[in-house]
């Protein structure tokens, strides 16, 4: 159990000292990178989630039964926290519509480029994960926090509580974190440590919360942690990669005008 715990840590961790950008210039909108979408690096990050996940697959029932302890579910405190925690999560979508209005309204380009991106990369860690979970069919630890084990194909499109791998929250909580700590390097390099230390330890309390709520287990949420990172990385690194894309051209194009009355509008580009 020692070298569970051990690996938990050092799975949540890893995607805070594993992102080095490098110094990246200022305005990416008039620079084309060349390197691939995919690297060795996300090979290795990829490895050392998959070993992680596999580690802690016989630890998830010993995870589930402590944390499930009466003595730490009465904490009052703890139940509030992983309350709070679940809350912000689940509005990370209204957040980072949030950032793109007011940075498309206000003329702030990196904040609109930030809520955009942050955005998109949730909602596709979230049709990702959503296939996962009705294919594995795997058994809340609520339904029986003794049987980790408890797979079934195609029964997680049918009923909620057999929903558990991968853990959706976590997805959401990771793509959010990789691409606020992606975007906001490529402004200012060195931000990425203490960025990066902020939003992924924020996105590991939410898997560990959901593993308190008893809606996961610990391997949910290291196959959720991945799939989240994956996608806020290669979101940001598709965009700035490819400043001419479509979706940039319709959603981050555009100018706030007067409309004629002593207000303004806002007018976006509809068409590239």
């Amino acid at each position: 159990m020692r070298f569970a715990r051990i690996t938990l840590f050092l799975l949540l961790s890893l995607p805070i000292v594993s992102f080095p950008l490098g110094a990246q210039p200022t305005d990416t909108s008039k620079v084309v990178s060349t390197s691939p979408l995919f690297t060795r690096d996300d090979a290795f990050i990829a490895a050392g989630f998959a070993v992680a996940t596999v580690a802690l697959f016989p630890a998830d029932r010993y995870f589930a039964r402590r944390l499930q302890d009466s003595t730490t579910q009465s904490n009052r405190f703890l139940r509030h926290q992983a309350t709070n925690v679940r809350l912000v999560t689940e509005s990370s979508l209204l957040i980072g519509g949030g950032l793109y209005a007011i940075g498309r309204l206000a003329g702030n380009d990196r904040m609109a480029d930030l809520g955009l991106h942050g955005t998109e990369s949730v909602a596709i860690g979230l049709g990702v994960v959503s296939v996962f979970k009705g294919i594995a069919g795997r058994a809340r630890p609520l339904v029986d926090v003794k049987n980790p084990r408890d797979f079934k194909f195609g029964r997680g499109f049918k009923e909620e509580n057999f929903r558990s791998f991968p853990s959706g929250h976590t997805v959401m909580a990771f793509s959010a974190a990789a691409a606020v700590t992606a975007e906001t390097a490529r402004w200012w390099p060195k931000s990425r440590y203490y960025v990066g230390t902020a939003m992924y330890g924020g996105a590991a309390l939410t898997g560990v919360s959901r593993m308190f709520n008893n809606k996961h287990w610990a391997s949910d949420v290291a196959v959720g942690a991945l799939i989240g990172t994956f996608a806020g990385r290669k979101v940001v690194r598709y965009h700035h990669s490819h400043p001419g894309n479509k979706i940039d051209k319709w959603l981050l194009k555009g100018s706030v005008i007067p409309d004629g009355h002593g207000g303004s509008s806002l007018a976006l580009t509809i068409f590239p």
